[in-house]
């Protein structure tokens, strides 16, 4: 029996990575990671390596089911590695690593909710094809009938493949913007939610093959009076999880405004586009937290309020977020 293995990985290009993958067939079932060897690519192709020394390594780090393939194969998801087995430069994974271990003992989780916008061609699904633009917002999220909900067939593909996959894919919905949704992972430790998210974002990207359709996680992808693309990433500790844990909340929310500049810093590229103050977000030059408040930066949920312990909701990341590095940066300053 053969097994198909599909390794994914993040390419080098800045200030956003893309998705790379390409398959390995290997001989025999593949059970566990332990199956799976460490392959090599091409970094010259990928802004990972110079052509006169440009190979890379591609070391598999989590594994779950490939849905779109036979019952036996995988998806891969990996790191990418120097030569000498130190981590790429490109590597956020890997310092996520070490701030998991540090703070172990926190027991941080995290629940990231992605939009992202679903787009023929050149516009977004649902824009009038011969140019601008359909009714204004309002009749669009969480609706149901073909005049207000676009790609829904290719989220529902998505869904399943997850949930065939073994993502922990808790949820989906259509957003306030015309050919955009959402879809949340979670809860999970800092390094499997990321892991996740990536996954799920290859299977959506995959599966918008099939469609000719693309996926765009811009985080402003219409100018105007037109909702933004943010990644909501929810996170607790075990103190805030336990009774009295609203106080450990309201801490982490004052302890990330005395570090808004370095967060906003890894909260996606072109963020400045959405966080202007309009259309559920906080201006980005400012921070603030609230009750409920899906104008802040920090919304705290009323049932934190009301059970005196749960979460907090970071309104701030973008669509094109690296989770590996908005996990790190919310735990460093959390719990450090």
């Amino acid at each position: 029996m053969n097994t198909r293995a599909e390794y994914i990985w993040l390419d080098g290009y800045k200030p956003t990575a893309s998705l790379r993958s390409k398959t390995k067939v290997i001989t025999g079932p593949v059970s566990s990671l332990a199956d799976v060897p460490e392959w090599g690519f091409d970094g010259s192709s990928t802004m990972q390596a110079e052509g006169h020394s440009s190979d890379c390594l591609l070391k598999p780090v989590a594994q779950r089911k490939d849905p779109l393939r036979g019952e036996h194969d995988v998806l891969v998801m990996c790191e990418v590695l120097n030569p000498d087995g130190t981590p790429h430069e490109s590597n956020a994974r890997a310092h996520l690593r070490s701030v998991v271990k540090k703070f172990a003992s926190e027991e941080p989780w995290f629940g990231i909710e992605q939009e992202y916008t679903l787009y023929d061609g050149e516009r977004p699904l649902g824009f009038p094809i011969a140019g601008g633009y359909p009714g204004p917002q309002g009749p669009y999220y969480c609706a149901v009938g073909a005049e207000k909900v676009m790609g829904r067939s290719l989220v529902e593909d998505h869904l399943d493949a997850c949930l065939d996959a073994g993502i922990s894919i808790s949820g989906i919905n259509a957003e306030v913007m015309p050919g955009q949704w959402e879809f949340q992972v979670g809860a999970l430790g800092p390094l499997d939610v990321s892991d996740e998210l990536w996954m799920a974002r290859w299977l959506l990207e995959r599966i918008g093959e099939e469609y000719g359709l693309s996926v765009s996680y811009a985080p402003k992808p219409v100018s105007g009076d037109w909702n933004g693309a943010g990644c909501h990433t929810n996170f607790s500790t075990k103190a805030m999880r336990e009774d009295g844990g609203f106080a450990v909340v309201e801490k982490a929310c004052k302890k990330m405004e005395a570090k808004h500049a370095e967060h906003i810093k890894v909260y996606g590229a072109g963020n400045e586009a959405r966080l202007t103050g309009r259309h559920e977000t906080c201006s980005i030059n400012e921070f603030r937290y609230g009750v409920s408040d899906r104008g802040a930066s920090i919304r705290i949920p009323i049932f934190t309020v009301k059970y005196n312990k749960g979460y907090l909701e970071d309104r701030r990341p973008a669509a094109n977020i690296d989770p590996y590095k908005v996990t790190a940066r919310i735990i460093e300053t959390v719990c450090g």
